[in-house]
């Protein structure tokens, strides 16, 4: 499977706002993710919640920026900047590095975000 074909085609649908489907098409069953505030998930199904209940609490998509991806092997490093609205009126800019690691079946096993700021 070439990672960086199927990293180019997950960070397209991140960038469009489709988290929840980027989730659903491309992690397998037991893939793990962490984060830079120590939270994280230990299976798809509690990312697929996790990302439902975030995107749930979107109010308005100001935007959401690809800057660049690396591909090193079956690691990828993403660069993007994301900027909601919440609906509790808060407001979330986030400029972060997504680390995957990559299975042979083009999955993501592993995902951890990392604060560019």
């Amino acid at each position: 499977m070439n990672i960086k074909d199927q990293a180019t085609k997950m960070d397209s649908i991140v960038a469009q706002g489709a988290i929840v489907d980027a989730v659903k098409q491309f992690f397998a069953d037991n893939a793990t993710t962490s984060d830079y505030n120590g939270g994280g998930t230990s299976d798809k199904q509690q990312m697929i919640e996790k990302m439902e209940g975030f995107a749930g609490s979107i109010a308005a998509v100001n935007g959401i920026t690809h800057h660049h991806t690396l591909v090193d092997g079956n690691v990828s490093a993403s660069e993007f900047t994301f900027d909601f609205d919440m609906k509790d009126d808060s407001k979330i800019y986030w400029h972060e590095i997504i680390r995957r690691v990559w299975n042979d079946n083009g999955e993501v096993v592993q995902e951890e975000y990392f604060n560019a700021q």
